[in-house]
């Protein structure tokens, strides 16, 4: 089966879930407003140019899972998912989705944002697998680490071959669909790489390289 991977935030949703579930937690002041926010924006700024140091990220989105108990986690991910998430699919995603799906293709959603976030927003857009950052849990209990690679530019390569050989799975005929230039190295493995909104940077290169650019928000 050909394999239909796409990148999820300013892909398939038309935002970044990362970001928002930050904001999420200062609206429901999980967190400290004024600090997180401060260094929630810092990053989400240097992700936009590429230079974001990702370990240091990864410790400040983690921390906060390691202050509450699994149950009220779940909880406030199910209705961050079904009031901030849910209305920010982009309009073209689901017919995009179906396309790739009444092809007989394989789905699947690469991410850097982390699995506690991605894992439900790949359940309302029915999609079977994900790779994503995956926080580790010790006694029922986030700890604030990660386990294995981070998903998160070469990392993405990194974890679909990992997943290509777990599952008999080769990029023959592939897609990937990203907006992001920090997705590049993933993007030169495929057969058939596919811009979504793209930034700046990767709106450029597509350009000169001929890849398809098309814009799910419309």
């Amino acid at each position: 089966m050909t394999l239909a991977i796409f990148d999820l935030d300013h892909t398939l949703l038309d935002g970044d879930s990362d970001y928002l579930w930050g904001e999420y937690m200062v609206a429901n002041q999980v967190v400290d407003e004024t600090e997180y926010r401060r260094r929630n924006e810092v990053y989400y700024a240097d992700y936009e140019r590429g230079e974001l140091d990702n370990n240091s990220y990864l410790e400040f989105c983690l921390q906060p899972l390691t202050m509450h108990p699994l149950d009220s986690l779940y909880s406030w991910r199910a209705d961050f998912v079904d009031s901030w998430i849910r209305p920010i699919v982009a309009p073209g995603t689901r017919a995009l989705l179906n396309h790739h799906r009444d092809r007989g293709d394989t789905l699947i959603i690469i991410s850097a944002t982390n699995l506690f976030i991605t894992e439900p927003i790949a359940e309302l857009l029915d999609i079977p697998h994900i790779l994503s950052t995956e926080p580790e849990i010790i006694d029922n209990q986030y700890t604030g680490h990660y386990l294995g690679t981070p998903t998160y530019k070469e990392g993405k390569v990194v974890a679909l071959n990992a997943w290509l050989a777990d599952n008999r799975h080769n990029l023959e005929g592939s897609y990937f669909y990203s907006d992001s230039i920090n997705d590049i190295a993933l993007l030169e493995q495929v057969s058939n790489p596919v811009a979504v909104n793209p930034d700046e940077k990767l709106g450029i290169i597509a350009s000169q390289r001929g890849w398809r650019v098309i814009d799910l928000r419309s």
